[in-house]
């Protein structure tokens, strides 16, 4: 007897997504590979207690003793050149934007910059085969890589057997389920980012999800390709084992520097060698976060693979030349600094900035598409990796101020709706909040003061947090924000995501507004 599933409800054109045939195709990934994702999440809370015991990770015996005359798979011809990628949710307007913008690369974005309502995440659906079929308005200039959601996350939306369906698995199969043959017949590909990957057995069941949903579509083997976001410390340390797990599926490794240093705080937050300055003050350029990207950029490059540098956060504003032009120069600054260290692209996540963010790379490529033939040995080491005592800075009121500020409003934003949200000059999504709320956890619990003396407590953070939503319009989304903050950021206990408390708070809102 087949698996029994269970979808909310879609209206209109959004309906045709779940035709019996995509249901069946989720409930077969489903009754495949649940029970390994549950495993894969008990090895993650397991290896995350070695961690707070006191252990550190180790390079596994693979970068000593596995041959290193393999390499990925050929790149498709639509991901040679990958200098400029554009990020963002997935709606009409932005898809429409990032399409035309200039850009090589479109990231459609179903993770950290979406909010997963069901109507955000079936608008995202409908929109994407859409942009595949090139209905509407819509024409294909940038290629597509779709971002699923993570491992850890749940679509309740989706049932199968009373049971949530794994989100990761609903965002990759209904994108696979409706475009992966046309995009093929086009000459492109269903390709992927890879989020929140901890170590290569991850990496091995993402491989195996490629494998199985190929096999039952009937497209080639290899169709599929992926690139990793190496944003967690523990897979910093399995850099080429994650490679070789998708070797045939690879098309590259990306630098999420934003939960990278949340992963750092998460993983270590007991250690007060751990404790980090103002976010601000953690440039790419302090020794563990370069060591960091110097190993990811020798690794990719030594197997044949693109290295993609980091997201840039500062939004030019078309109201204020003064305020653009400092966003673009950082923009600049920070694309020179990756072109010149060899990565072969980068993220911006404003159509302005795309011009801005090509000019280093097409002077660094010199007429080539990427520069992976640009190699030099690697020297990192597990303490450089991990020489977070060695970051320079203070912990200052400015910082202690823009944490939680950016906090409160950017919670908000997400209940209603907007899982980017411009605030303060920055296009903030879920990452840049994870690492705020963990230091601010981190600040309090190791009783961190100021650079003025001021100790901080759960008092200042009280009172900042007040004078914050004196500022802003009251309604409910920010009382709930208000109660979600105070809940990650001063309870005993460390929430291992914001959405393991906001996303219950969503469904529930979402039932709030339907009755």
């Amino acid at each position: 007897m087949g698996s029994r599933i269970e979808v909310a409800a879609a209206t209109g054109t959004q309906a045709s997504l779940f035709t019996p045939q995509a249901l069946d195709f989720l409930a077969q990934l489903h009754t495949r590979f649940a029970e390994a994702r549950r495993r894969l999440l008990i090895g993650r809370a397991e290896r995350r207690m070695t961690l707070l015991n006191g252990c550190k990770p180790q390079f596994p015996a693979f970068m000593e003793a596995s041959s290193r005359n393999w390499r990925v798979a050929d790149c498709p011809v639509d991901l040679l050149d990958r200098r400029v990628e554009i990020a963002g949710p997935v709606t009409p307007r932005i898809a429409a934007k990032a399409l035309a913008s200039g850009a090589q690369v479109w990231i459609a974005d179903l993770e950290d910059a979406t909010t997963p309502s069901w109507h955000n995440l079936v608008t995202a659906y409908a929109t994407l085969v859409a942009v595949v079929r090139e209905s509407g308005d819509y024409r294909q200039r940038a290629t597509i890589v779709v971002r699923p959601r993570g491992w850890h996350l749940d679509e309740c939306h989706v049932l199968i057997d009373g049971e949530p369906m794994a989100a990761a698995l609903v965002d990759f199969g209904l994108y696979f389920f409706h475009c992966a043959v046309e995009l093929l017949e086009r000459g492109s590909g269903p390709y992927y980012y890879l989020p929140k990957v901890e170590d290569s057995v991850e990496a091995e069941l993402w491989d195996d999800v490629f494998c199985f949903a190929q096999e039952l579509l009937g497209v080639p083997h290899g169709s599929v390709r992926a690139t990793v976001i190496i944003e967690t410390i523990t897979a910093a340390f399995e850099i080429p084992e994650i490679l070789y797990a998708l070797r045939h599926h690879a098309a590259g490794l990306a630098a999420g520097r934003w939960d990278y240093l949340f992963s750092v705080i998460k993983n270590f937050r007991h250690r007060p060698e751990f404790v980090l300055p103002d976010r601000a003050a953690v440039a790419m350029t302090v020794p563990f976060l370069k060591a960091y990207a110097e190993l990811l950029i020798e690794t990719c490059h030594r197997y044949g693979a693109h290295a993609i540098g980091g997201v840039a956060a500062m939004v030019p504003d078309r109201n204020d030349p003064a305020a653009s032009a400092r966003a673009h120069a950082a923009v600049r600054e920070d694309k020179q600094r990756e072109a010149d260290e060899g990565f072969d692209g980068s993220w911006v996540v404003h159509p302005d900035l795309v011009a801005t963010c090509a000019e280093p790379f097409t002077r660094a490529f010199a007429g080539r598409p990427h520069q992976i033939d640009r190699r030099r040995l690697s020297r990192v080491t597990r303490d450089d990796l991990l020489a977070v005592d060695r970051t320079p800075g203070a912990v200052t009121w400015a910082g202690l101020h823009a944490n939680v500020a950016v906090s409160i409003r950017y919670l908000r934003a997400w209940l209603a709706g907007n899982g980017s949200a411009r605030i303060f000059g920055l296009m903030e999504g879920l990452a840049t909040v994870e690492i705020a709320r963990s230091q601010l956890w981190q600040w309090l619990h190791h009783g961190t003061s100021l650079d003025d003396g001021t100790p901080i407590s759960a008092g200042l953070i009280r009172d900042i947090a007040a004078k914050e939503r004196a500022l802003l319009d009251d309604d409910a989304d920010l009382q709930t924000a208000l109660n979600l903050f105070e809940r990650i950021t001063l309870a005993s206990d460390f929430p291992e995501f914001i959405t393991d408390h906001s996303y219950p708070r969503l469904l529930a809102r979402e039932r709030e507004r339907r009755s």
